[in-house]
């Protein structure tokens, strides 16, 4: 899954960044209103956090805008303003959830799990495919009941799958969730991890439909 970080204060977005990605998610981030409308129109994100004080422009006039262009991505924001009409204006501007500066990255990374749950239409309790578990409060896969240690490019996939349950996913999809702006994603590249996935859960749950994607379940004709 891949998220936005517009946040203008270094330190906080390279914490951002860091905690994130080791939780197996692909993280882009830019410091101001400008590089926000740019990466944001270029790329497609499963989530944002959003700062909203930022040079160039307000969190509040990025958010409307994005929301304007039919933008429905979950949106974080994330600021020190925490009185209750500062809630009100973010929530009324399309707002998701809001968090209040400072914070602990573990409740970050839960309630942002949380709104990309939501999004996808996943429920609170574990999801299934065959032998294959999720639980979408911690992110965690397991097989038959036993945790799978999984790389977060493997993470990465396995989750757009898993929130695709039994539907075909595009290719270009899944590279334009899983890689950061800068990488160079290949069709090769995919297949080798999804390959390596195959190896880890079993042959029978990850099916090619051919020229079309991958599908997670039940093997289509």
């Amino acid at each position: 899954m891949r998220v936005l970080v517009v946040e203008d204060d270094v330190d906080l977005a390279d914490e951002l960044q860091a905690t994130l990605r080791a939780r197996g998610f692909a993280v882009d981030h830019v410091p101001d209103f400008a590089q926000a409308c740019l990466k944001s129109d270029a790329n497609a994100y499963d989530a944002a956090l959003l700062d909203l004080r930022l040079p160039g422009g307000s969190g509040h006039e990025l958010l409307a805008r994005w929301r304007a262009k039919g933008c429905d991505m979950p949106v974080l924001i994330m600021t020190a303003q925490g009185g209750w009409s500062d809630k009100v204006t973010g929530f009324e501007a399309g707002a998701d959830d809001y968090i209040v500066k400072p914070f602990l990255a573990r409740e970050l990374e839960f309630r942002l799990l949380a709104q990309i749950r939501r999004a996808k239409g996943a429920g609170r309790t574990r999801e299934a495919c065959g032998r294959l578990g999720y639980d979408p409060v911690s992110g965690e896969f397991d097989l038959d009941g036993a945790y799978l240690d999984l790389t977060a490019f493997e993470w990465r996939i396995l989750t757009v799958l898993m929130h695709r349950n039994g539907r075909v996913v595009p290719r270009a999809e899944i590279l334009g969730s899983v890689y950061e702006d800068g990488s160079e994603p290949s069709a090769g590249s995919l297949e080798v991890t999804i390959g390596r996935l195959r190896q880890k859960i079993g042959r029978d749950l990850i099916h090619t439909v051919r020229a079309r994607g991958y599908c997670l379940g039940p093997e289509r004709t």
